[in-house]
């Protein structure tokens, strides 16, 4: 449906332009665009590179491990059903670790594996257990320290200071993490499964 949007969007605008007698300047722009788009796709690929790089570096250091022990508590206490020591458990936290440093690319695998060991754990397969919708409600509100791709944007165009978001990154993560959390463990004491 969406590709039907943007579909009829440049549709739209290529007429307008054709009947206003600003087709050049179509083009033109399709063209900066595209220049844009490759110079913040390598800028990108930079980033995602470094940071990438550094979790693979702290998993082989146990650095993963470390941090998944000290969050252990927290992820009893979102995740009951989920018996301790549980392999979803390592993914899960991974999974965070990487939202919370901004590295959704980097925590992608790591969700993917979580949400397949947690349907290993669904007795009822056809519908999404408890600890699946916390982790989606969780993982989807993506609470972030440094929102990695926002100050890759903000340098490629060249910001005074690319790193003022962190602060209300921060705070919005956190503000929709809470009330995603909240509001899944209000639904769960509603639902009987």
């Amino acid at each position: 449906m969406l590709n039907y949007i943007w579909g009829c969007m440049i549709l739209i605008g290529i007429a307008v332009a054709a009947v206003t007698g600003r087709l050049q300047d179509v083009t033109n722009a399709a063209i900066e665009s595209a220049k844009d788009a490759v110079m913040l796709c390598v800028t990108m690929l930079g980033v995602m590179s470094m940071w990438t790089g550094l979790m693979r570096i702290a998993e082989r250091a146990g650095l993963i491990d470390m941090l998944s022990e000290k969050m252990a508590p927290l992820l009893r206490m979102l995740f009951p059903d989920i018996p301790r020591g549980h392999k979803a458990l390592k993914h899960i936290s991974t999974n965070f670790i990487a939202n919370i440093l901004g590295l959704g690319w980097a925590a992608t695998p790591a969700g993917l594996k979580a949400m397949d060991e947690l349907q290993g754990l669904n007795s009822r397969k056809d519908t999404a257990s408890r600890s699946m919708c916390m982790f989606m409600i969780i993982n989807m509100s993506s609470l972030q320290l440094v929102t990695m791709s926002i100050l890759a944007y903000r340098s490629q165009y060249n910001s005074a200071n690319p790193s003022e978001i962190i602060g209300p990154g921060l705070i919005a993560t956190l503000v929709s993490t809470l009330i995603g959390v909240i509001a899944g463990k209000f639904f769960e004491r509603g639902s009987g499964s």
